[in-house]
This record gives structure tokens, sequence and C-alpha cells, in this order.
């Protein structure tokens, strides 16, 4: 989990500091907010695990495209995400896919720390991994031959309206939790974000909550559950067709939303359940709970 804290309208500088989480790892907690980044099993292997590995990231850059394949990296935080997604692109060959990576944050405190030299080497960025996280932590992007990552900092909102129409194929969404950061797991941040998924794009969240599933579908996405990483409670996969979700939500799953004590965001409509009901992956009762 990333410090996209940091991305709603008004909210706090980060005070983040390095701790190890029960496993060993190291993790950045923000002091202000008392959340912890990668918070089971660290930065490295979450970020592989929950976010490059789900969403095919290899295999789609391998499938030889004109245009690159567009990352958006909500919520950039140490940068934890972003990078392993640029290691993977640049160990590819040159006539495999490009990656251009799209970073969003207000803040760089949790990157800036990420890349201090005490901590380089177990957040990822040593060689030219280091180079590249410093200079877009300096500049605002980095530029190889494969891949290209760039900053976009400040508001989320403002700036994914700034994307053209159905521009983006894979989606780190890695805010802090709904808890801290109620506004960007709502029907109105999706409602953005699906806005700017072309068809065939994927979303990969760590969250598994109720409301969240509900805020995604009811933004318009397929939902289904998400890869499953050790200790780490269930979390969420969505896309623009339910035919790329591995595992959709069924009736069973709608059947658990029906007595769920907190079913939906603050925003959605009155008639929430009867919207989500009559989706189409719920009519055909494929998937699971």
């Amino acid at each position: 989990m990333n410090t996209a804290n940091t991305l709603s309208t008004g909210a706090p500088a980060l005070d983040c500091e390095i701790v190890r989480t029960r496993s060993g790892a190291p993790a950045v907690r923000d002091r202000l907010t008392g959340e912890l980044m990668h918070p089971v099993v660290g930065p490295l292997v979450e970020a592989e695990q929950l976010y490059v590995t789900p969403s095919r990231l290899e295999a789609r850059l391998r499938a030889h495209a004109p245009t690159p394949l567009v990352l958006l990296d909500v919520g950039l935080g140490a940068g934890s995400n972003a990078i392993r997604a640029w290691q993977l692109s640049e160990r590819l060959s040159a006539s495999d896919r490009l990656l251009e990576i799209l970073s969003f944050d207000r803040s760089l405190a949790a990157l800036e720390l990420a890349l201090a030299p005490e901590h380089c080497a177990a957040f990822g960025f040593v060689d030219a991994a280091g180079v590249a996280g410093r200079a877009l932590s300096t500049h605002g992007r980095h530029s190889t031959a494969r891949t290209e990552w760039r900053l976009h900092e400040g508001d989320l909102f403002t700036k994914l309206a700034q994307l053209p129409e159905s521009s983006a194929d894979v989606v780190f969404w890695d805010p802090f939790s709904p808890r801290k950061n109620a506004e960007l797991w709502t029907v109105a941040a999706f409602s953005a974000l699906f806005r700017v998924c072309r068809p065939g794009a994927t979303v990969h969240t760590y969250s598994g909550a109720t409301s969240v599933r509900s805020a995604l579908l009811l933004a318009g996405f397929a939902v289904g559950v998400g890869h499953e990483v050790g200790e780490l409670k269930e979390n969420t996969g969505a896309a623009v067709n339910v035919e790329d979700l591995a595992q959709p939500l069924d009736l069973r799953w709608l059947a658990r939303l029906e007595r769920s004590s907190c079913p939906f965001p603050a925003d959605a409509p009155s008639d929430a359940l009867t919207r989500i009901a009559a989706l189409t992956q719920f009519r055909s009762g494929a998937g699971r709970a």
C-alpha cells in the first residue's frame, strides 16, 4: 500500500519513516496517518505478487504492438510498484512492446526516503533502477529505449481529467486505505478512472472490501477476486471486459452484498443494489464469491 493519501485535495504532507514488518522486510510508515505501505511481505514481494504478476505485465509486453503499453501507477509512494514494472520492461528485448508508466502522487516524501543510500537496495533502487528513480524524483521523468516513466504530481482527479479518454492498459491502484482516504475509493474516483481505460484494460488493487468492489462495479468495471498473496487478505481485480477476469464475482457475492453492513461507498446511488444485480457478470452466474 502506497501514499496516494496525498493524492486528494488538501491532504497533509507526509512524515515518513522506515520500519520492519513482521516478516522482517522493510516498509515505509507515515507517522501522520499511521498507514503502513506494503505492510506484510514488504515492498518488492508485494509489488511483484499483487500487481506485476496478476496484471500479466510480461506477457502483455511480449505481445508486439505498435504503441506502448500504458500503466497508471496510482499512488507512487516509495516507488516499489512502478520500479518492479520498470525493471521487467528493461529486461525485455528491443522488439517487445514498449512500456509507458505514469505515476501519480502529491508527495515525494516516501520515494525520497526509499532512494536514500541506506535504504535504496531494500526498495529496489540500485544501479540503473536507482538512476531512474532519482531522475523521476528530480526531473519528473526518465526515459530509456524501452521505458518511459513520468510523474504526475498533484490532485488525482485533476490529473486523470487531463488524460485522453481510453488511453490506459493497466492500472495499479494503491492509495491509502478507505479508512484514511475515502474519496479515492468512491464511485466518482473509479468513474474518472474508467473514462481513461481502453477495452482490455485491467485494474489491480490490494483492497477486497465490499464497498470498494461495489464502487468499481457502479463505475462500469467488471470485478473479480484478485491474485492470492501469502498472508494478505483477499484483494481485487477489475477490468473493462469481464472476459479479462480470471475469477469474476458471481451470484454468491451478490447475496453477500445484500447482507453486508457496509455495502456501498458514500456516493453510491439509492438504487445501487438494483444496478449491480442487473450487470452482465451476475446474469451469467460465472465466477466466485
